[in-house]
């Protein structure tokens, strides 16, 4: 039996999701812009959804646009706010996602100035550096995430947020890794703009959510033009079965937040002593801070890591060396460079990422699967970089 510790790249369909799911994908057939009995169940679809989601964040239904996934939303929150001017500055994170990252960098060919807040080692952001660059002039918007998909490092959103709106900016937060592993409440976050994806919680994939802290957040360009959906924000048809499954998805996160985050915290922590014990010189990134209790990203000097996950693969463990990119390639994480890893370690990074449904066997299968490629990189088989 093979074992799935993947969580963050993506989760398994909850069943209470599939069944959500279910009428919309082989029985009712209506537009939720149609008029008719048909279209009113399916609009009804969607401000259930909308409610639920909004409820997981705990935020205003009428705040949720529901987009095509995570990376459209990223791209909806800077675009959407600063497509309405030729220029401006922009801050990003430099540990953010690349569906943040690709769209800064768009925004730099259009003439934005676009700045990069730095972390620290221990893969958290600086407030000092933020607001020394907010002390730069006007800043439109500042793009971060609530906590690291590599690393599972949770950042000082609050703390940022203050700073953010003080020099008279708006925040952004991702916060797709968040929900179902930490508290994610805008309110409480101070974010303006909060993004989500349906497939990280137990929902399927092509789903996701921007969250408005209210109605004067405005975002001033739609990536898609077209009809009215999504209150003018998001034209096109929506998909009203995806969606309906986000919302089951979003209930079971908020229902089953505190007993899920306890249990999956255990195993993260046993499993992370057992990595311990094989390796003395293992090293666990952003062990020194506050991290999403389902992520252990580690490596070991000399381990590579596209070898090492498919030596995991090959013992029938499913793990990975960090974020899931559309090539499939494994690449050295902008993350660890940005922490300042050295190049030793920089290659060797593998990311264990738990859910609910990981149970302790799990774990020990995984430590056994390690065991062996410990003892591989010692007598230097071909593991080594």
């Amino acid at each position: 039996m093979s074992i799935y510790l993947d969580h963050n790249a993506t989760a398994p369909l909850d069943g209470r999701v599939l069944e959500a799911m279910q009428p919309w994908l082989t029985g009712v057939h209506g537009n939720p812009a149609s008029v008719h009995r048909y279209g009113r169940a399916a609009q009804a679809a969607l401000e259930t959804a909308r409610a639920q989601v909004a409820a997981l964040v705990n935020a205003q239904p009428a705040q949720v646009v529901f987009t095509g996934g995570g990376t459209e939303a990223d791209n909806l929150a800077l675009k959407g706010v600063c497509g309405g001017a030729p220029s401006g500055r922009v801050l990003v994170g430099a540990l953010e996602h690349s569906a943040v990252l690709g769209p800064a960098v768009a925004l730099a060919k259009r003439g934005w100035e676009v700045e990069y807040l730095p972390a620290d080692a221990a893969g958290r952001y600086d407030a000092r550096a933020l607001e020394r660059l907010l002390a730069g002039g006007d800043v439109r918007l500042v793009s971060l995430m609530l906590a690291n998909n590599e690393t599972g490092a949770v950042q000082p959103v609050p703390e940022a947020a203050a700073i953010v709106h003080a020099a008279g900016g708006l925040l952004h937060v991702d916060a797709v890794q968040a929900p179902g592993r930490i508290g994610c409440n805008i309110g409480t976050l101070g974010a303006d703009l909060l993004t989500l994806s349906a497939h990280k919680i137990g929902g399927p994939k092509g789903v996701g959510a921007i969250v408005r802290r209210g109605d004067e957040i405005h975002l001033l360009e739609p990536l898609i033009r077209g009809g009215g959906q999504e209150r003018g924000i998001r034209a096109g048809t929506e998909n009203v079965a995806g969606i309906a499954g986000f919302g089951a998805a979003a209930a079971a996160a908020r229902t089953q937040f505190d007993v899920e985050a306890a249990h999956m915290k255990g195993l993260r922590d046993a499993l992370e002593s057992g990595l311990k014990s094989v390796s003395k010189n293992v090293v666990i990134f952003a062990e020194t801070v506050e991290r999403l209790p389902n992520t252990t990203l580690f490596a070991v000097d000399g381990m590579k890591a596209e070898t090492a996950v498919i030596a995991f693969d090959l013992e029938g463990v499913a793990v990975s060396s960090g974020a899931a990119c559309s090539s499939g390639k494994v690449q050295p994480s902008h993350v660890l460079t940005a922490m300042g890893v050295p190049p030793a370690l920089l290659r060797g990074a593998v990311r264990v990422s738990l859910g609910w449904g990981t149970t302790k066997v799990d774990v020990e299968r995984f430590l056994g699967a390690w065991r062996k490629l410990a003892s591989a990189l010692s007598k230097g088989r071909q593991v080594a970089a």
